[in-house]
Formats: C-alpha cells, structure tokens, sequence
C-alpha cells in the first residue's frame, strides 16, 4: 500500500544518519522531474579523522566523491539527496533493508525486509572485505568510484597472491608506465600495512604526470617513500633496482620493455597487464597460417583476438625461459575491462628445459613471428646455453 512520501523519506533520513547504516543508494527518477545526478550512493567510512559519510555522487560523465563528517555537515548533505527528486531509495542496514520506489502519484511504495546475509553486523571489521578500506585517504585524494575500488581490490589479491607471507624489508617496487598511479599509491599503502617498509618508483613518460603524482604523494604523507620520475620504461634511471615490477597496461611493446627490464634487473616478482597488442598482429598480416589454422587469421577481427592471445602466451613462455615460473590469471571481470589478463610472474632461477625451449621455437617458426620481447631479451644466449 502506498504510504505518504514525506513520511517514508523521513524515515530514509533517519536509517542513512543512524551508526547502522551500511550502504544506500538513490538512482532514477520521478515522473517529469530529474534530478542534478543520476546516482547516489553513501556508505560509512573510516578516515585519519574519524568516521564520516561517504556520498558518492555521479552526473552522467563523471563521479564526484564527497567525504561528510558527523553532525550538521552530514545532515545538510543527506538533505541535499532526499530533496532531489530520485525515484527510488535502496537501503541497508545492520538490521534491515528498506526498498523505496516513488509512484507516478508521488506517493512511496515501500518494502521493509531483514538485512541481507552478506551486509556485516556491528561488530564486523569492514576492512577484512577489502584489502585497502574503500574510507583509505587514498580514495579522498584520487576519488573513489565504486569501479575504481573494485579494480584496485583486484589488482591487491593478484598481488598478495604473488608475494610469499614474508616480504624483504625494504621492500622496492617499480610501477613501469603508472600513469596517474592510483595502483602505484594502492600497493604501497597495502605492503605498508603489511609490516614492511616500502620504497616505491613510478615511471611515467609524461612529465605533468609526474608533477601531479608527487603531488598527491606529499598529500597522502607518503613523499619520502613513493616517488616518480619522467622518462621511458626502457631507458628511464632509478634510483634502486627493484624486487617487484609493475606494469599495469602499458601499451602495445611497451609492456615487452618492461618485462625485459624486469628480467635484466633479476627482480623477483613481476605483474603485468598487457593492454594493446598490436607487434605480433602486424606480423601475422604479411603470413600464411600454418595448416590447418588458417580459419583462425583469415578474418580481421579473429586474427586480432589470435595474435593477443599469441602475444601474450610468448611473453610468458619467455618468462619461463628466463628463470620465472608464471601464471596468466584474470585481472579483473571483464565486465570492467576487456583488457583483464594478468602475467603473474616469481623467480625461480630454474633453467629451461628442452621441451621448454622447443615448445617457443615451434609456435614462432610456424607462425613465422619475432616476439618483440624476444629482441630485448637477445634469447639466442638462452638458447646456446640450453643447447650446450
């Protein structure tokens, strides 16, 4: 039956402002009105300054995130929210799950249920959902969409699924190609938390990015340990050789650039998420598939999809011959991204075998390609000493 709008929304005001609130969100809209933005969504987090009301908000073309603390800041911003004219509230609690849906009359239909079995209860620690809290600062600084937390939380188990219990203190990461680094700040504030001390350098070709991830360095209080410099993956200089290497989709060979200088440094772990593939795929082009595969590069957009996976299982087949044991896993759903593999590489210092080796020279003799990977890697010197 359909209640009274002023009252149900008064009771909304009072769930979103009460200690129990776990998570809201505000989306669509009333007949012949629209609101300022097409979703809300608020939840607790935790900050440096105590609790506060995250409100994520988003107009169509960008998400705004706004951190609230307790009292009149927090009431005057749920007040914003319940004044725009959403048609739909959803609700939940530590107790229970309150479902508004405004009529064409403007009046609520509203259904009250118990809270779902995955919201936690008072007592649970939010943090143990996350590997870094969705209230981190980190999302303050760089803004924190729902999306953009999902894919760092991804990219933090791959990465705690790649280093052992026990990590080297200090710890040395290199970010090659970090852009504007949010995943640089991630695995530094999550290894931080590990009990380690890190020493993190991202590398950026552009110079504006490496002004701005300083700065946002100094504003996260993390300057003396995260640093950036300017410069190619392959020829930039840096100041440590790295135990880890990043390299989350550099493009096209630049990846290739910087797995070789992965292996050239011996690091000892190695993530990287391919974006582009475009070396291999120009090779196939100019050469006829070996029988009977032709099926799988006479069309354009199969022969793409072919040299990407192509691509991408050399590089790790390389990895192995370099001393690596690797694993290609998911990044993230692709839902969020096409590009979602990860090369999840540890040294090993195990040599090749023959099979190893054959097995690579094989599938680039008959697809009649040259890894770009191969070319930085100069793997003729693998190859004599398998060989001997």
């Amino acid at each position: 039956m359909p209640e009274p709008l002023a009252d149900v929304l008064a009771e909304v005001r009072t769930l979103l402002l009460a200690p129990g609130l776990t998570r809201a969100v505000a989306a669509g809209r009333r007949r012949g009105k629209t609101p300022s933005v097409t979703r809300a969504e608020l939840r607790p987090v935790t900050l440096k300054g105590g609790p506060h009301l995250q409100i994520v908000t988003d107009d169509g073309s960008r998400p705004f995130t706004r951190n609230a603390a307790p009292g009149a800041e927090a009431e005057s911003a749920v007040d914003a929210l319940l004044a725009e004219p959403f048609g739909n509230w959803h609700v939940e609690t530590t107790t229970a799950t309150v479902q508004v849906r405004i009529t064409k009359k403007g009046d609520a239909q509203v259904h009250r249920g118990a809270a779902p079995a995955s919201a936690p209860d008072a007592g649970h620690d939010r943090a143990k959902q996350w590997l870094l809290d969705p209230g981190d600062p980190l999302f303050e600084v760089v803004g924190g969409t729902a999306a953009k937390r999902r894919q760092v939380d991804a990219f933090l188990r791959a990465l705690a699924a790649t280093l052992p219990a026990e990590l080297p203190s200090p710890l040395r990461v290199v970010d090659l190609g970090c852009g504007n680094a949010y995943l640089t700040f991630a695995a530094y504030r999550y290894l931080s938390a590990r009990g380690v001390r890190v020493q993190v350098v991202g590398v950026d070709v552009r110079e504006d990015q490496r002004i701005r991830n300083t700065a946002v360095a100094e504003a996260l209080g993390c300057s003396a340990d995260v640093t950036f410099v300017a410069g190619t993956i392959s020829d930039a200089s840096l100041p440590l050789t790295p135990d880890l290497v990043l390299a989350l989709h550099a493009c096209d060979t630049a990846t290739d650039e910087a797995l070789a200088r992965a292996v050239q440094w011996s690091a000892r772990w190695v993530l990287a998420a391919p974006c582009c593939h475009h070396d291999i795929a120009a090779q196939l082009k100019g050469v006829t598939a070996p029988t009977p595969f032709g099926e799988l590069t006479r069309h354009a957009i199969m022969r793409e999809r072919f040299a990407d996976v192509l691509t991408d299982t050399l590089r790790a087949s390389l990895l192995r011959l370099h001393g690596y044991r690797v694993e290609v896993v998911e990044f993230i759903d692709s839902a969020h991204t096409p590009r979602n593999l990860l090369l999840r590489a540890r040294r090993t210092d195990a040599p090749p075998t023959p099979a190893q080796l054959s097995e690579y020279e094989s599938l680039t003799a008959q697809w009649s390609v040259t890894p770009a990977l191969a070319k930085l890697l100069q793997t003729t010197t693998v190859h004599a000493a398998v060989c001997t």
